[in-house]
């Protein structure tokens, strides 16, 4: 056995060197990356029959690839778009492999060919108006757990923010003065600023007094900062006392991303134009935004009705033969 062909050699350059140092990638997507080889490598190492530490890099063949993506829809029951994005990370290893190691160009080209699953684009949910006041109102502001929680929620509408993002806000990241604003750090390490609701300010500043620049704005009951799965949680709690009255809300998949869905077409209903929705957000493609104008149908039966022709306006029509003018011209043909 080769000792270049030995997998553990390649995986540790492929987590903490090309992952890290050459590609730079976000904590969440180095995790995304590591969480996949925690479940391939001992797939693999039973279907080989060997130990972890003595799998090489043609061990990793592409059938057992293709019946570890099976198992991970069948057993594991994962969506279309987690065995695509497991895929994603398994073809980075092999490209990685490939482009330091020429013998293996093969076995690269072999992985590769493994294509990703078509995905269906799902209905987008966001809440209505009276819906989203429905789960502002819903925390109880008479404890401090409450406040925290009403500000939290005003927060993610107001900005749009993802879970991680308001997860990881620091009270240095926010700018109360005229006009108010916070900067948040989005996908890729992209930052980007939003105005704040002069109501979200009035809530935040409670949260914030005498702290220090560095903390984290959100904490938890143990004064720690909030997790994006805290705040998952903490939305899913909300969401079932919201439903209480309001039952509507139990046949929508509400989640933060559900509350930044709202943000986009609550600001594309009052007239901001679909650009500044962009830069709101954080997309990188103004493509990934025109999906809220296509399902806002609200907008588009507005848009419909100022197109109709008004019945004053239709004329009725003339038979041919009741026509004179129609008439005195065949005549003179």
């Amino acid at each position: 056995m080769k000792t270049f062909s030995l997998l553990a050699t390649w995986i540790r350059r492929f987590l903490l060197e090309h992952l890290i140092g050459d590609r730079n990638l976000t904590h969440n997507t180095q995790i995304s990356y590591r969480d996949t080889l925690v479940l391939l490598l001992p797939f693999v190492a039973n279907k080989t029959a060997k130990s972890l530490d003595r799998l090489t890099i043609e061990d990793i063949r592409a059938d057992i690839v293709r019946e570890f993506l099976l198992e991970l829809e069948q057993k594991r029951s994962c969506s279309i778009s987690t065995r695509n994005q497991r895929l994603a990370a398994i073809h980075a290893l092999a490209r990685f492999i490939g482009e330091h190691s020429p013998e293996h160009i093969v076995w690269l080209t072999e992985i590769r060919s493994i294509p990703f699953k078509k995905t269906s684009r799902p209905s987008m949910a966001y809440l209505e108006k009276h819906e989203m006041d429905a789960l502002l109102n819903t925390p109880d502001r008479q404890y401090l757990q409450g406040v925290r929680d009403h500000a939290l929620l005003l927060f993610l509408y107001n900005s749009g923010a993802r879970a991680s993002e308001a997860a990881q806000l620091t009270i240095a990241d926010l700018d109360l003065g005229a006009p108010p604003s916070v900067t948040l750090l989005g996908k890729g390490g992209k930052t980007r600023r939003c105005p704040l609701w002069q109501q979200t300010v009035d809530k935040l500043l409670p949260l914030i007094a005498g702290r220090k620049p560095d903390e984290a704005v959100f904490l938890n009951r143990r004064r720690q900062p909030i997790t994006r799965f805290g705040i998952r949680a903490l939305i899913n709690r909300y969401v079932k006392d919201a439903s209480q009255k309001l039952p509507g809300l139990t046949a929508k998949h509400i989640s933060t991303h559900t509350i930044r869905h709202t943000t986009a077409v609550h600001l594309l209903r009052s007239g901001v134009d679909i650009n500044t929705i962009r830069a709101w957000l954080g997309h990188v493609s103004l493509d990934t935004t025109h999906i809220y104008a296509e399902v806002d149908l609200e907008m588009k039966a507005k848009a419909l009705a100022q197109c109709e022709i008004p019945q004053s306006a239709m004329a009725p029509a003339k038979h041919w033969s009741t026509n004179p003018e129609l008439m005195a011209f065949l005549k003179s043909l």
